[in-house]
């Protein structure tokens, strides 16, 4: 099975000093491209000189990680794409144990290997860790990782198993199923657009696997690192965008709770004396309302039929009951 390991790049060279090595390196089963969003830097030139048969794709624009795929892999033929984050060093054989998944499960459209940090190799990486979760309130959270609270790799996580999203830091999927769902959502621009798709090809009927004996190293917040407001905008903004679009039951209901849920975000934010992250909450729901109408004429297109997601409340269980370890 031919992989199609994309790499999107916006003024990435350093990064890709860094990191394309590893992938040119233990990517032999694959064709590797990198999708270039409009750089300015010496990120092309750099590409051409030193690594001659990575495939460049030149997108006009920097239209973000979802515009950015979805023009970069409409014309790839490969039956597998892995949508790669420039700052992931990748590991021998990584490619393998998820080849080998998807040739023995057909009804496997996504597939996610463990992502661990780049920084603190034997602890998980806060963008994936060992698989994602959503909880009754649309609050995503990992195997290996809730909220801040990051779990050591102890083997706990070796396994095979169906998870509810995979980290767009690194997430493999078939073309087909890329292409039947019509790809990112771009109006999400960046953050959670992966949660997105992965709660469609739920709904369109598709497992998605976490498959830990593929191993690979994320530096994370390369783009946007938790300090910056405009994280939290988009974290928040597109949180109730894929609420809204894809949740079974009483949405009017659900939404009216993370408002509440969202405002105790908020003063928190405020009491630590974060004023430009509590004016990006605000901003992120004024932001859904204006779009509201589209999101609701969007919800109205999908198959909705199960719950998927999980019963509890993260925000209870950690805030409340402490717990800081992930328990099925």
């Amino acid at each position: 099975m031919k992989i199609a390991v994309v790499i999107l790049n916006w003024n990435g060279k350093k990064l890709l000093e860094q990191f394309l090595p590893s992938v040119v390196k233990y990517s032999k089963e694959a064709s590797v491209y990198v999708a270039d969003n409009a750089s300015t830097d010496d990120s092309i030139s750099f590409i051409e000189h030193h690594y001659p048969k990575v495939h460049i794709i030149k997108n006009n624009q920097n239209g973000g990680y979802a515009k950015g795929y979805n023009d970069a892999l409409k014309s790839l033929k490969e039956p597998v794409f892995c949508l790669l984050n420039n700052d992931v060093e990748v590991t021998n054989n990584w490619l393998e144990p998820i080849i080998q998944t998807f040739n023995n499960e057909p009804n496997t459209g996504i597939i996610q290997p463990k992502i661990l940090d780049y920084k603190r190799k034997d602890y998980f990486e806060y963008a994936g860790a060992a698989g994602g979760f959503i909880d009754k309130f649309g609050y995503p959270y990992c195997r290996g990782r809730i909220f801040d609270s990051i779990e050591k790799d102890l083997g706990q996580y070796n396994d095979v198993t169906e998870i509810f999203w995979a980290s767009g830091a690194c997430l493999f999927i078939r073309n087909e199923v890329y292409k039947t769902l019509n790809g990112l959502d771009e109006s999400f621009f960046a953050h959670m657009e992966e949660i997105d798709l992965c709660w469609r090809a739920k709904n369109a009927g598709y497992k998605i696997k976490y498959v830990g004996k593929s191993e690979v190293f994320h530096l994370g917040g390369a783009t946007l690192n938790s300090l910056n407001p405009q994280k939290t905008y988009l974290n928040f903004r597109n949180s109730l965008y894929t609420l809204t679009k894809n949740a079974n039951g009483n949405l009017f209901i659900l939404i009216f709770i993370r408002l509440i849920l969202d405002g105790v975000a908020g003063l928190k934010f405020l009491l630590e004396l974060k004023f430009k992250h509590f004016l990006a909450i605000i901003h992120a729901h004024f932001s859904y309302y204006k779009h509201l109408g589209t999101l609701l004429n969007q919800r109205k297109t999908y198959i909705n039929k199960e719950k998927y997601y999980n019963k509890r409340s993260i925000v209870l269980y950690y805030y409340v009951y402490k717990n800081r370890v992930y328990k099925s």
